[in-house]
């Protein structure tokens, strides 16, 4: 297999806006591109300050791309050949992290605003890039020429160094920069004061002004280009460099002198470097070392192959320690029986009662899992017993335990021999992910442990403009619209009414969603259909295939194309025989967004908000780690022969990682101590863990949810570990039920500085495409139930698969869409009012302070009073200090860990009534009878008399204060003019600050002087006029 080679590629598409440089209003830009000691550099674009290139520029890569470390550095430059000025030539520069690359076939023009190199560069204008790698074969080299072929002579003088660069400095022309290896090599003048390579000498004919300033020498003076063998360019010196060794002697006839190597590589050899040690990064943390986790024991069993045994036998082994057993499949015959499987059986104290001492191994012709009795003993083929307090102790990093042969005792016949290795481990060795756990259900193919990861989604935009050739041309008046189809994903525009012939025309975006990788074979269908009363006629379609569909990951306008609509194939086989008739063209402009977020979980349970195009994704600021101990009193969810069983899992997600623990046969307090890692890109993010019960009937694997927990990275110190019970809790129609407890321990670490990790609290939380070019509200839902419905049939083709309804179920409420909610609405109510109970407060605290409850804390009032109306400056930071010091106070009393998910309290589902449940699971339409349904709708009106009863009040109200200035009621109006002539007045001889103090005053009196009846303002106010009597 040919070895490859990776290359970094840059295309400099275009820039818009630059600067002028040359002091006519233009710039002759080029652009110089380094990466990893690498530069290239475009051809220069004459007086213009909207350049284009469209050139690509190609970079020698070793190792990964996202390990090189190197950023990809663009500097646009002015040429001073063109434009002679002594002014700076730099016009901009960009960095890409070049962990930010992707392959090609992913790439997408990005805009890049150009950045200062100081403090006093003054810069402009954006540049238009394409930053991606690609893998190619390296080529082998040729074979060595046969000995007919007419060799160099030996004495022919090389071409002289002028000679090798000559066609260097023919494509050297005054004003155009090649890039040309010898241009690469050669030191450029033009380039900015920045470059490290040493200056050449100044010409003649004008003498240098700075190092900027001079110009670029002939192709002459350059140093010959580096060769791969790190020599100059003329061959004579190479061969000194590097002679080639002498053949041995030999009888044959001497072969020809060598040819010179051709390079197969380019010329330029990386030079080695110090290479810093590798930060801590997600990536390196990627493996788990169970820190968060209890330890928990294993005996492992290698079996491995068995020889000597009867010629037409099927064996299998069976492994039986701590009161359990289990078997191997039926072995593969080669040379030997092979096996090569691992189990592991946990030692806990309960199964080390049962039998603490005994692990046998025995051999038995006959199927797997068949029943053994006295009467099958002819089958026993032999068996090993060890003493389990002797099997040696492996801890990682050891090696592994090498397995050795053993002989089979108390067999029919002769006995064989069994290979096999026996070891006490942990979770943490290399053998626990691959092994059969004792523990497992024996039916449950997929039980084992697993990562899933959610594929890639993308939106994609689809702009119907207008139509064109229609058949309906000639038709006065029609209404017709777009239907456009991909997958399950159906989606229409509005009617376009076309008078007199005229086209149609739409301007209406559809949104889709679909998943990477994109099939060859996958398209998006786009119809044009005539509305016939309630039928629908199609009059052509055509389709679009994925893979030819351009990304974007901006704003900016893609190439749009006329789509030919042909007849659907109903109407060819109808007209069949005739010659088919053209539907007409559709201008449609198709794209897929990169700078959009695919959501597929809720609103409030996102666990990352990092777009679709890998280009515009940020360095992680932390990592979660999270320790999934196990579960406590679960209660049964099946009946397996009579008795209540429960086989439980774990499921927790985060981001597009999805992990499985495995599944714990029969137990209601299953172990399970595996901890798993995920990288943060935002800390206000929700990790979501999930419990299951997988069964099987049969025919196929199910799985029923017991509960899921949420926890809110933002609510974590770092670097502490949180670890506690949470409750399941399921709400079913029958009511609450409590289905146990789950154990976890969560760990949140800062992968950079803390400045690094505040920053984001103050960065936008979707990407810059969500407020540039907002989705419709009406639009995001069915959007996100069409990514959740992807993302589960994706992960159901897994192997082993994580089914449909699991996945369905995490990303709620994918699952089950509800409706009207009773419940909901008062929990919706008691939130808003226990958010606003500090206005209740600070009400109740004025009251008590205006009626003397203490005289202390009145006085006291009124010295503030006095003090914030003569100092008003003191006002703003008076608010702040009792804000901080509100806040300091209750650091206290604040959480110690994670809030619990689901709070019963806060969801009021403690006394909820069964009546609201059914209400609340009840499908859209309604699936119960009229009765249940009239009685639901009465309720609902009394529900809608109150709040309209509530909006009438505020209306009032506000008609009210309006009816001050509408003169409605003559007289009331009059008394407010003529009182706010005499405000007005009395303002302006009494100084203002005397004004506010008065009012103060007059507002805390003492309640001896106050009436206890209401004020005549209210009196006055509450006499104004509605509209209240003029509403039907």
């Amino acid at each position: 297999m040919a070895s490859m080679a990776r290359k970094l590629v840059v295309e400099v598409m275009e820039a818009h806006d630059l600067l002028p440089k040359d002091g006519m209003g233009t710039s002759s830009p080029y652009v110089v591109v380094d990466f990893d000691g690498q530069r290239r550099k475009t051809q220069t674009v004459l007086r213009n300050l909207s350049p284009t290139w469209n050139e690509a520029l190609e970079f020698n890569v070793i190792g990964p791309v996202d390990d090189a470390g190197e950023p990809v550095e663009v500097e646009v430059y002015h040429d001073r050949r063109v434009g002679p000025s002594r002014r700076n030539n730099f016009l901009g520069r960009v960095r890409i992290d070049s962990r930010k690359v992707v392959k090609k076939g992913e790439e997408a023009v990005e805009s890049f605003p150009v950045e200062k190199k100081s403090f006093f560069s003054w810069v402009r204008g954006d540049i238009y890039l394409k930053v991606y790698y690609v893998d190619e074969p390296v080529p082998e080299p040729k074979p060595p020429a046969p000995p007919s072929e007419a060799a160099p002579k030996s004495d022919e003088r090389p071409p002289p160094a002028e000679a090798v660069n000559m066609d260097a400095g023919k494509t050297e022309a005054p004003v155009t920069v090649q890039p040309t290896e010898a241009a690469e090599q050669a030191p450029d003048t033009a380039a900015p004061e920045s470059e490290k390579s040493p200056p050449p000498p100044p010409p003649p004919e004008e003498p240098p002004v700075g190092a900027a300033d001079t110009e670029k020498p002939k192709e002459s003076d350059a140093p010959p280009p580096v060769t791969e063998n790190g020599g100059t360019g003329n061959p004579a010196e190479t061969a000194e460099a590097n002679p080639s060794p002498l053949p041995e002697p030999s009888t044959e006839a001497p072969p020809p002198p060598p040819e010179p190597e051709k390079e197969s590589t380019p010329n330029w050899v990386p030079q080695p470097r110090q290479m810093a040690p590798p930060a801590r990064t997600p990536e390196a943390m990627e493996r788990s070392k169970y820190d968060l986790v209890d330890k928990m024991q294993y005996l492992f069993v290698r079996v491995v192959r068995a020889r000597k045994l009867p010629g037409n036998a099927k064996p299998h082994v069976r492994v039986a320690a701590y009161g359990r057993h289990v078997s191997t499949r039926t072995a593969r015959r080669s040379v030997f029986f092979e096996w090569n499987q691992t189990f592991a059986f946990v030692r806990d104290a309960s199964a080390a009662a049962a039998d603490p001492s005994a692990l046998e191994i025995s051999v038995w012709d006959l199927p797997p899992f068949s029943d053994l009795n006295d009467e099958e003993e002819e089958h026993f083929l032999g068996g090993v017993r060890f003493d389990v307090a002797e099997v040696p102790l492996r801890d990682p990093p050891d090696s592994p335990l090498a397995p050795q042969w053993y002989r089979l005792e108390g067999g029919r016949g002769r006995g064989g021999d069994l290979m096999l290795a026996s070891w006490v481990g942990t979770q943490a060795d290399d053998s626990f992910p691959h092994a059969w756990k004792a523990d497992a259900p024996t039916s449950h193919a997929g039980s084992h442990s697993k990562v899933y990861v959610s594929p890639k989604l993308w939106y994609i935009r689809a702009t119907v403009i207008e139509a064109q050739d229609t058949v309906t041309s000639s038709i006065k008046e029609h209404a017709v619209y777009v239907r456009a189809a991909l997958g399950f994903q159906v989606l229409k525009t509005r009617n376009a009414v076309s008078r007199n012939g005229a086209p149609p025309s739409w301007n209406e975006d559809l949104l889709f969603v679909e998943a990477e990788p994109f099939g060859e074979d996958q398209k998006l269908v786009i119809s044009l259909e005539l509305r016939h009363g309630k039928d629908a006629i199609v009059l052509g379609s055509g389709s679009i295939l994925l893979s030819t569909i351009e990304r974007r990951v901006d704003d900016r306008k893609v190439a749009s194309r006329w789509l030919d609509l042909l007849p659907t194939s109903e109407e060819a086989q109808a007209k069949k025989g005739r010659r088919p008739v053209h539907g007409g063209r559709l201008h449609v402009r198709v794209c897929f967004d990169g700078g959009y977020h695919v959501s597929d979980e809720p609103q409030h349970a996102e666990s990352d908000y990092r777009p679709s195009a890998r280009q515009l994704w940020r360095s992680p600021v932390g990592v979660v780690e999270v320790g999934i101990i196990g579960c406590r009193g679960l209660l049964p969810v099946r009946t397996v022969d009579g008795k209540g069983t429960t086989d439980a899992y774990a499921v927790a997600k985060y981001g597009p990682k999805w992990a499985r623990t495995r599944t714990a046969a029969n137990s209601f307090d299953p172990a399970w101590n595996e901890q798993y890692t995920w990288p943060v890109y935002d800390p206000c993010t929700v990790l979501t863990v999930a419990v299951f019960d997988q069964s099987d009937d049969g025919k196929d694997a199910t799985s029923r949810p017991m509960g899921k927990v949420r926890i809110r990275l933002s609510t974590l110190e770092t670097n502490r570990i949180y670890r506690g019970s949470y409750p399941l809790v399921m709400l079913l129609p029958s009511g609450v039920k409590r289905m146990g407890e789950i154990e976890l321990a969560v760990r949140f670490s800062r992968a950079g500085s803390a400045l690094d990790l505040l920053h984001v609290y103050g960065q936008p939380m979707l990407p810059a495409m969500h407020h540039l070019r907002p989705i419709p509200a009406a639009q995001r839902e069915p959007l996100r139930l069409a990514a959740a419905r992807i993302v589960a049939a994706h992960l159901g083709r897994s192997e082993p698969s994580l089914q449909r309804e699991v996945a369905l179920w995490v990303l709620d409420p994918a699952a089950e869409p509800r409706g009207y909610s009773m419940r909901r609405v008062r929990a919706n109510w008691y939130r808003i009012v226990a958010a606003l109970s500090w206005v209740a407060d600070v009400a109740r605290w004025v009251e008590d302070t205006r009626a003397w409850r203490n005289a202390t804390t009145t006085l006291l009032v009124h010295g503030v009073l006095v003090l914030l109306v003569w100092f008003p400056e003191l006002a703003a930071p008076t608010v702040a200090v009792h804000v901080a010091v509100v806040g300091a106070w209750r650091y206290r009393r604040r959480a110690r860990g994670p809030v619990p998910h689901p709070c019963l309290r806060a969801s009021q589902a403690e006394a909820v009534e069964r009546e609201e449940l059914d209400e609340e699971f009840d499908p859209v339409p309604s699936a119960r009878g009229p009765e249940v349904v009239r009685a639901r709708y009465d309720r609902m009106r009394g529900v809608a008399a109150r709040f309209q009863a509530m909006l009438g009040d505020v209306a009032a109200q506000v008609e009210r204060v309006q009816a001050l200035v509408t003169w409605r009621d003559p007289r009331a109006t009059g008394m407010f003019v003529a009182l706010c002539f005499l405000l007005a007045v009395a303002l302006y001889v009494v100084p203002a600050r005397m004004a506010v103090v008065a009012a103060g005053f007059y507002y805390l009196r003492h309640p001896m002087f106050r009436d206890r009846l209401p004020p005549a303002a209210v009196n006055f106010y509450r006499r104004l006029p509605s509209l209240a009597d003029r509403i039907i």
